[in-house]
């Protein structure tokens, strides 16, 4: 994880850089098979060179991005869990909490729909 020691330390609220630090830790635990990286100054994850999962800070959340396939797939999910969305990403407030079995599904619709893709993004 000491690819992303750069990033979190560069988020001024400790309490954001600690949840963010929670999230990613528990991605790379429960993904071990997912590489970690830093693109864009945005810490994501990959499989085989193609996107997972990605994530930011922001002042009041924490952003999710697994790209508009995977929001499309689970757009019902995310507003069930009462997150705000775009079609490319969806808000965890700091003050909300992290719907662990949620991000789940996700990276692993995701990791199973891009099981034969060869390109970053999907096209």
């Amino acid at each position: 994880m000491g690819i992303f020691a750069e990033y979190l330390a560069s988020i001024d609220s400790p309490d954001h850089r600690e949840r963010i630090g929670e999230v990613l830790a528990w991605v790379a635990h429960t993904f071990p098979n997912l590489e970690p990286q830093i693109k864009w100054n945005t810490p994501m994850f990959t499989d085989h060179g193609t996107f997972i999962i990605g994530f930011a800070s922001a002042k009041h959340h924490l952003s999710v991005s697994p790209e508009e396939t995977g929001m499309g797939h689970f757009n019902n999910d995310i507003a069930q869990a009462g997150y705000s969305a775009t079609k490319g990403l969806f808000r965890i407030l700091w003050t909300e909490p992290v719907n662990y079995e949620l991000l789940k599904k996700i990276i692993e619709f995701n990791i199973l729909d891009k099981k034969d893709c060869s390109t970053f993004w999907r096209k």
